[in-house]
């Protein structure tokens, strides 16, 4: 058992989007490495493989300021701790500014922005009375990319990290490191059909684990991609060719 993987045992872990994709490859691997976890989905279907593998579960809608205080609380009480928080639910759309329907760009907001603020609202409480906790919040490059069609995905996720910028610096002394993850281009339902060239959902479960268990005093505020730190954001970064763009679509 490696280091990670036994600081990772019996702990508590909350992923948001369990049902799915990235978020269901992630519990399914804190599962395996023994962690207690709790996955809400909006979607029950994709739950039940985690429920038959000993995870609790729970249909939520993250929208829902109610809901999502309900699944930290029952997380909670159920286990009796909080050790890791993980913001992943999301769906992706992909439609210029002038084509979006009345409350699209809002929804897109809704899950993304509001659903993991009111995990950190409810959760980072009693991770502070415990004085330990590991946020993990879900990005993309499309925060800094911003390409065609990803105007609502854009804003949410650099949103999201701007919003785990400040709450890593209102937590710091508590020991509860919040950063971000970027899984890069991977094989899930966000593209519409299947992406076999893309990664498996499987291979950004390292990088999870490896955010999950940092030690204390470890790094807060920070983006990662494949274990290793990412600035995003950065001038330095590539960036898409804007006039290529429009001269291939």
């Amino acid at each position: 058992m490696s280091g990670e993987t036994a600081g990772i045992s019996g702990q508590t872990v909350v992923i948001t989007g369990a049902g799915s994709g990235i978020g269901h490859a992630i519990a399914m691997g804190f599962l395996r490495d023994g962690a207690q976890v709790v996955g809400c989905d909006i979607r029950e279907d994709g739950l039940a493989p985690l429920a038959e593998k000993g995870a609790r579960v729970e249909r939520t809608d993250v929208r829902s300021r109610e809901q999502v205080a309900a699944l930290i609380e029952r997380a909670y009480t159920d286990t009796g701790r909080l050790d890791v928080l993980v913001n992943n639910a999301g769906f992706g759309s992909r439609k210029p500014v002038a084509s979006l329907d009345d409350g699209e760009f809002e929804k897109m907001i809704e899950v993304h922005l509001y659903g993991s603020t009111y995990g950190l609202r409810y959760a980072l409480p009693i991770m502070q009375s415990q004085g330990r906790g590991r946020v993990i919040q879900v990005l993309s490059r499309a925060a800094e990319i911003s390409g065609r069609g990803d105007s609502a995905y854009s804003a949410a996720k650099a949103a999201m990290w701007a919003t785990l910028r400040s709450a890593a610096r209102e937590n710091v002394e508590h020991d509860v490191l919040i950063n971000g993850l970027i899984p890069g281009p991977t094989n899930t339902g966000i593209w519409g059909r299947d992406m076999p060239k893309l990664q498996s959902p499987d291979a950004v479960y390292p990088t999870a684990l490896m955010l999950a268990t940092l030690p204390s005093g470890g790094p807060t505020g920070r983006v990662f991609w494949n274990e290793r730190e990412y600035a995003l954001m950065d001038p330095a970064n590539p960036s898409p060719d804007f006039r290529k763009d429009v001269a291939g679509s």
